[in-house]
């Protein structure tokens, strides 16, 4: 069975380096041209504290899944024929399982993945229909009826774009090619909210990957497809330009939201109108003024709930948004998407998320000072465990998507670029290995320990003496003025907000390094509150933390035989002491710890720390297991303690923290 395993993963390795080339898809007329390219799963390979996540989700939740959860992941899931769970779930956890075993090359995880695969390429039936079809009596626990709900596919086949990028099935061109005939025939009487109503607002995922096929095969009907699913899909342009629904509590799923809110720039490939540009600009700006919180998200539990720092925030928005922003960059290239993307990543995901990635939050909060059953002031609760740590406490979509945010971010670190050059428009510790200009392979390095330093160094390997390609850096908005050096000498020094085109005939061993000087800034939240942010780290009150482990015995088959509580143990209700901007960089102190393992995402471990003066605030309180209204910032005479120095840790390294602060006197 072993020399199976191996065989099958020196196999997949070799699929892969094989369909480097063929598998790419440059925009085909009339889809506007993109000006980055998704490489095919494999070039790309994580390095570092990056392969140290991956590798933490394989040795937990990610690549066990199957044996933690076995009432829904088991034979019995519809994906794989059974009659049991037959919806969202089971293709969530593929849908980043299958990545990552590609990223690490790992056969047992390939083989883990490769069944639900060939069962959907199977179950394909002669009018073009695949997935389960047959909707069975409830039993608790999961969910098996709409088996023909056109949502839970639109997961699949952006399962089966991944599986045939990294091994060019061609079974996956036709199963996609017959289900969109299907599709173009169907929908006009079941149109897309006809079973639930969650594919109307998911829509653009289903239209992604229409155009992604058309790209492959340049079949007409599918352009005449993605009109049809654009105009059933919830009109998020006329939403974000015309409409104040982002103003209103309650007037869109959260999860909904991260998704759909690359649709309009989804469609745009087709329609290339900068309006559906202006329509995403206008929601994010939005949803930053009325629900926007420090981590890159907003209050979304579940449904939209404004801007308080103890609303919850899904897990599930921390991974579609970034996919959203992935999917948002590769078509227009614009900074602040990169930006944005990391924001969540180096943040919100890791903060959400246990070490072992064996338990997850289902709701985090900007400022959460006890994570315990408790019901809360949410949109939605679930017997009070939405905070908790724990497989299944909460709601289990979140156990089944929570696998997409590292391996796609991984994904998405390198792009090929239609000039036939490279872009490292994200950054992580990672290596890529692509062909350049006429054909020629080359290998870039990178190695870095950003977002915790300022340096990212990129070495160039190749057989070729010279070849001449574009090669292109992203400077981050935050950055004030960025230095590029080529073997040691400076060539520019660009200023923040843009992609920086090295063109130049390179060779073998050259090396570039970025420097991306970082500075401490504040941004203003709900009732005045600061954030404390460097680069793209938000910086968060360490606070002591007692962490036990509840058996629960009320509800287990709901929330899971078991979760954690956090509870602190050191005080948490601290002010800002009130300075100027030009002030700011005297008033905080940059400890650089000197630590650096391959896991910095724990707060023992912080390769960085800031120091500061606060003062404490007695009249502000716990209530309901949370922080209590946040003071206004800044009251006048307001009661407070004497100027104490406090530390601040990462924000992706906290389990409780503040990191939205009131500012006093």
């Amino acid at each position: 069975m072993k020399k199976l395993l191996v065989a099958l993963g020196l196999s997949a390795t070799l699929a892969a380096t094989a369909q480097t080339a063929s598998t790419l898809s440059y925009s085909r007329a009339p889809l506007h041209q993109n000006p980055y390219q998704e490489l095919p799963l494999g070039a790309i390979k994580p390095k570092g504290w990056l392969k140290e996540m991956l590798v933490r989700q394989k040795n937990g939740a990610t690549g066990h899944l199957d044996e933690l959860y076995p009432l829904v992941m088991n034979h019995r899931n519809g994906w794989l024929g059974g009659d049991g769970d037959q919806w969202e779930r089971g293709p969530y956890w593929i849908d980043g399982l299958l990545p990552l075993a590609y990223l690490l090359d790992d056969a047992e995880l390939i083989s883990k993945a490769k069944p639900w695969v060939e069962w959907a390429l199977k179950s394909q039936q002669p009018d073009g229909y695949f997935g389960p079809a047959k909707d069975y009596g409830p039993e608790p626990g999961i969910q098996r009826d709409n088996s023909r709900d056109w949502w839970p596919k639109m997961v699949m086949l952006k399962i089966l774009k991944q599986y045939y990028s990294a091994t060019g099935d061609q079974r996956v061109i036709t199963l996609m090619t017959n289900y969109f005939r299907y599709q173009l025939k169907e929908l006009p009487a079941k149109p897309l909210d006809h079973w639930t109503f969650w594919a109307r607002y998911r829509g653009g995922d289903n239209l992604m990957m229409v155009y992604w096929l058309y790209n492959q095969t340049g079949d007409p009907f599918l352009l005449k497809l993605g009109d049809l699913i654009h105009k059933q899909t919830f009109d998020y342009t006329d939403g974000f330009l015309n409409t104040d629904f982002l103003t209103r509590a309650g007037s869109i799923h959260c999860v909904n939201l991260a998704q759909g809110i690359k649709s309009p720039i989804i469609y745009y490939q087709h329609h290339p109108e900068q309006k559906y540009i202006q329509a995403v600009e206008k929601g994010f700006a939005d949803i930053r003024k009325f629900n926007g919180m420090a981590h890159g998200l907003y209050g979304g539990d579940e449904a939209l709930h404004g801007n308080n720092p103890t609303q919850g925030s899904e897990l599930c928005s921390a991974v579609e948004m970034m996919f959203s922003l992935e999917s948002m960059l590769e078509i227009t290239g614009k900074v602040s998407f990169a930006d944005h993307l990391e924001k969540i990543a180096f943040n919100a995901l890791p903060a959400q998320v246990s070490e072992d990635y064996l338990t997850r939050q289902y709701f985090q909060q900007a400022n959460q000072v006890m994570a315990t059953r408790q019901i809360r002031n949410f949109d939605v609760n679930h017997g009070g465990t939405d905070v908790c740590f724990g497989l299944l406490s909460g709601y289990p979509c979140c156990t089944s998507n929570m696998h997409q945010g590292w391996p796609k971010f991984t994904q998405n670190l390198w792009y090929t670029t239609p000039d036939h050059g490279i872009a490292a428009l994200v950054y992580a510790p990672s290596q890529v290995k692509m062909n350049v200009g006429s054909g020629t392979e080359v290998t870039f390095t990178e190695e870095t320990n950003y977002p915790f330093e300022e340096s990212i160094r990129f070495t160039l390997t190749m057989k070729e003496k010279v070849v001449t390609f574009p090669f292109q850096l992203r400077i981050p908005e935050w950055c004030k003025q960025g230095q590029i050096l080529i073997n040691g000498k400076v060539v520019q020094e660009p200023k923040g907000n843009q992609v920086v085109t090295l063109n130049r005939s390179w060779k073998s061993g050259d090396v570039v390094e970025l420097k991306l000087p970082m500075h401490i800034y504040h941004n203003s939240w709900y009732e005045n509150s600061r954030s404390v942010e460097r680069g793209p780290i938000i910086y968060a009150l360490k606070i002591g933390e007692s962490m036990k482990k509840v058996k629960n015995e009320k509800d287990p088959i709901d929330y899971g035989d078991s979760y954690v509580e956090v509870r602190p143990t050191t005080p948490w209700n601290y002010g800002l002491v009130n300075i100027s901007p030009e002030k700011i960089d005297q008033h905080y102190s940059i400890i650089k710890t000197g630590k650096f393992s391959n896991f910095p995402w724990k707060s023992e471990e912080a390769p960085i720390l800031l120091k500061t003066k606060a003062k404490r605030i007695p009249s502000w309180g716990l209530y309901n297991d949370m922080t209590g209204q946040v003071p206004y910032s800044i009251t006048y005479n307001l009661e407070t303690g004497e100027t104490e120095e406090i530390e601040l840790i990462p924000y992706g390294c906290t389990k409780l923290r503040i990191s939205q602060f009131p500012v006093v006197h």
